[in-house]
């Protein structure tokens, strides 16, 4: 069976932040951040956006997908 690895909220926050800078200034960055943690809009309508018709077994095997590539 293969091991998956699951990223922490803490790690994830980080490679987002590096991304924002390499593509935006710090400015917009900051501004970013700043709209971000208002927390607005409907999480669970965003939710059903994205993953709507995403079960755990289609989502599972794309991110199986995504990690061999990254090899």
């Amino acid at each position: 069976m293969t091991t998956i690895h699951v990223p922490s909220e803490r790690e994830i926050t980080q490679e987002a932040a590096q991304v924002l800078m390499q593509h935006m200034s710090p400015a917009k960055a900051a501004r970013f951040w700043a709209s971000w943690q208002l927390g607005e809009g409907d999480y669970l309508e965003i939710r059903q956006q994205l993953f709507g018709k995403e079960t755990v077994s289609s989502l599972y095997g794309q991110i199986e997908a995504f990690q061999k590539k990254k090899k």
